[in-house]
């Protein structure tokens, strides 16, 4: 059982904000894989994106998205010729990044929580969780974990030698979990959940 070294605290504080390239908001990463990766680089790339106007996703060739509505009223999307309207909170929508995707806001800004990964290279699965959920993530996993709707409280599991103390998360802080590890999550707001494998 892994020890508090084996938990990466990633706050949202020190996140720099990179402008689009089309100018129609910011994005913020949380983590990717390779650390440092560009764009055209990753195998997966979590973070959170500002969308300010109307207006296209860049694409991704390859890459599959599962984005998550944290803040605003929400989009219209049009995914390769096909509306795909998402007006729910916390409800986490997949779509393949490598289509035409148009975005038009249906009630000004919104805050996404955004994970992309390379279908052939990575499995990614997204929840949103509340309450006191045990989170586990198996040997090759890697697990990240983010406050999205106030804060959350992330306790290692016993019998760790030294489980190490709680974690405390506010708004948009995460953290990032190498398997094999078992967490118990305390929130009374929504948090995301971010499983990943290499294949």
């Amino acid at each position: 059982m892994p020890g508090p070294a084996d938990i990466r605290i990633l706050r949202a504080a020190v996140r720099t904000a990179v402008p689009w390239k089309n100018g129609g908001g910011v994005t913020r990463e949380i983590a990717a894989r390779p650390e440092g990766a560009g764009t055209a680089a990753f195998d997966w790339r979590i973070s959170l994106a500002e969308v300010d106007a109307d207006g296209p996703f860049s694409e991704f060739p390859g890459v599959d998205r599962t984005l998550t509505l944290a803040e605003g009223a929400g989009m219209d999307l049009t995914v390769g010729g096909e509306h795909r309207l998402v007006d729910e909170r916390y409800a986490p929508r997949q779509f393949p990044g490598d289509r035409p995707t148009g975005c038009r806001l249906l009630g000004g800004p919104v805050v996404n929580f955004n994970v992309m990964y390379r279908r052939a290279s990575t499995l990614a699965r997204t929840a949103v969780v509340r309450g006191e959920p045990t989170l586990a993530a198996l040997p090759g996993e890697t697990l990240l974990v983010c406050a999205l709707d106030g804060p959350a409280t992330l306790d290692p599991v016993a019998p760790a030698p030294d489980p190490g103390p709680a974690v405390e998360l506010g708004p948009y802080d995460a953290v990032l979990l190498q398997g094999p590890a078992i967490v118990v999550l305390h929130t009374e707001g929504r948090a995301a959940v971010v499983t990943l494998r290499t294949v």
